[in-house]
């Protein structure tokens, strides 16, 4: 059996508003809006490929720690193909999104650039060639 990626999940202060964000910026589609028995708002959502992203709040007496949107250990990012760079990029800070880094084109390959969602989400962009 091959591995296949299940799901991401991300933690969010506000899943809804994260949700609603993912919904406008990516065209994912809310598939799921719950109050689980372990106190966490869980919001399944579907991308257009089929991926699926949780989005939760913390459970009941759980302390998270702060997000953060820079390079760093651990799950660092997760990508969105793009076939406009540029568009999307205007299109996504003008929801919110932070330019952290790049467009930056690869000999031969594809471009990438890296926002920060809100919530301190750190998306990679890729434009193939």
């Amino acid at each position: 059996m091959p591995f296949i990626v299940n799901h991401i999940h991300l933690k969010s202060r506000d899943p809804k508003a994260t949700a609603d964000w993912f919904v406008e910026a990516f065209k994912v589609e809310i598939v799921s809006d719950n109050v689980r028995p372990v106190g966490d708002r869980f919001i399944a959502t579907r991308t257009e490929g089929g991926l699926t992203i949780n989005i939760s709040s913390e459970r009941s007496g759980e302390t998270l720690g702060p997000a953060d949107a820079n390079p760093h250990y651990g799950l660092e990012h997760f990508g969105f193909d793009t076939d406009d760079m540029d568009a999307d990029l205007e299109r996504l800070q003008g929801l919110g999104a932070e330019l952290k880094e790049g467009p930056i084109a690869n000999p031969g390959g594809a471009t990438i650039a890296f926002i920060a969602a809100p919530g301190g989400i750190r998306i990679e962009l890729i434009e193939r060639q």
